[in-house]
């Protein structure tokens, strides 16, 4: 197939702030985890499918729900208003529990 271009997991996204290895982050309406450090505005290769232990807000969260991607603090919850849908939580967690198993599943 010539138009074929890749499979999508891993992605050139640009950092939108400084990344870690293994953060989450929006790259306009695409979630990603970084593969490596970036600087803000760097290139760095985003993964947008698997499953990772991602910071979590202080909120319980229930195995096999939608997991969101709060933007402005950078951890996932279980709230959608104005966050975005990123996933699949694969394990419950109380409030008090930092991070949590989430499965990326890419949503437009």
């Amino acid at each position: 197939m010539k138009n074929f271009i890749q499979a999508g997991v891993n992605v050139d996204c640009i950092a939108p702030y400084a990344v870690a290895s293994g953060a989450g982050f929006l790259d306009g309406a695409e979630f990603a985890v970084a593969s490596t450090d970036a600087a803000l505005g760097a290139p760095v290769v985003g993964v947008t499918r698997g499953m990772f232990t991602l910071p979590k807000a202080a909120v319980a969260v229930v195995r096999k729900t939608i997991a969101y991607w709060d933007n402005t603090a950078k951890v996932v919850t279980n709230v959608s208003s104005g966050n975005t849908k990123i996933g699949i939580f694969q394990a419950a967690a109380a409030s008090n529990v930092a991070s949590v198993a989430v499965k990326l599943i890419p949503t437009i």
